[in-house]
């Protein structure tokens, strides 16, 4: 009963077949009928015109994004928990070439305007400080909490005043618009780009870059190129993309995975570290716990020496979320 990573999940069957149906002859790159399709479908689904570039990963998705946001002599701001800092190897400055990731902080690795003006209003206007040009968010955050449109409302607003672009890294962005109820545009207010998640919510190999600034869109295809990224038979991510936007798959996976996380949460009461609003629980263990949670089968990484992180995914099974709500309860 794994309960380590939604990156370890299976692969939705609609995404195998799409695979399937696009094993046949087509242009090379992203001039294939499927590529194509992708600005029309996400416009639709945001309700604005996008351009939308398929990559193999997160990190890359992120860091192609800034890295047309960020000149090398500039900075982003972001939580000092954002997975760009603490989970991606130094990736944003290798992408961005040099370019500097500006450290907030914040509740629940969430970030608000005050905390980024923290960062950002004490720079001085001058060649001997390191100026920032962009923002980044994530939804929903590292600790599974998201962002609400009024929330992101506001940063935009902040970062548009001070000239930041403002960039989303969505590894998880259908758990937030599952959490939310809201419209997928309204949880990605006022962004210039979006990281969309979907290897974490049932895709194989594909993730989207959505831009709303038409501009960010035209460089980028120059860097995914540069970058390594723009795959010679790219239809089959474009295919994995469409499979899960077709009949709102991505959307009905984050229900499941959400649904199984908030049963485990109603179990673990006072243990929560942070409000389960998506498809993360987070819960003060002791090591002696975890061990007996471990014992009866359930795996899931320790968070530090007294808590534990529990993902649960698209495909976890009903019977084993039951199972480990009656375990927690029963520690």
């Amino acid at each position: 009963m794994k309960f380590l990573s939604d990156n370890a999940a299976s692969v939705h069957p609609a995404v195998w077949k799409a695979m399937m149906a696009a094993d046949v002859a087509d242009s090379p790159y992203d001039n294939d009928a499927l590529s194509r399709e992708m600005d029309a479908r996400f416009s639709a689904l945001f309700g604005r015109d996008c351009a939308a570039l398929w990559v193999a990963t997160g990190t890359a998705a992120n860091c192609l994004a800034l890295s047309a946001m960020v000149p090398p002599h500039g900075g982003a701001v972001c939580h000092r928990e954002a997975h760009i800092e603490v989970d991606e190897c130094g990736a944003p400055g290798f992408y961005m070439h040099g370019a500097k990731l500006m450290l907030a902080d914040g509740e629940s690795a969430k970030l608000t305007p005050e905390a980024i003006a923290s960062v950002v209003d004490p720079i001085r206007d001058d060649v001997h400080q390191v100026q920032p040009h962009a923002v980044s968010v994530t939804q929903v955050s590292e600790y599974g909490c998201a962002y609400r449109p009024e929330e992101l409302a506001a940063i935009a607003g902040y970062a548009r005043g001070r000239g930041l672009a403002l960039h989303i890294d969505g590894a998880r962005f259908a758990n937030a618009v599952a959490f939310l109820g809201c419209s997928p545009a309204e949880a990605a207010l006022g962004a210039d780009a979006l990281s969309f998640g979907f290897v974490k919510n049932g895709g194989m190999g594909a993730e989207a870059i959505v831009f709303f600034d038409p501009e960010l869109a035209r460089q980028t295809r120059y860097r995914r190129k540069r970058a390594g990224h723009l795959q010679s038979k790219g239809r089959y991510l474009a295919a994995q993309i469409l499979a899960m936007l077709d009949h709102d798959v991505w959307l009905d996976n984050a229900r499941a995975a959400n649904a199984a996380a908030a049963e485990i949460a109603a179990a673990a009461g006072s243990r929560l570290l942070h409000p389960v609003e998506a498809n993360e629980v987070f819960l003060t263990t002791t090591a002696a716990e975890r061990e007996a949670l471990r014992a009866q089968g359930f795996e899931f990484y320790d968070w530090g020496p007294d808590a534990a992180r529990l993902v649960t995914a698209w495909d976890t099974r009903p019977e084993a979320a039951a199972a480990l709500a009656r375990a927690i309860a029963g520690l």
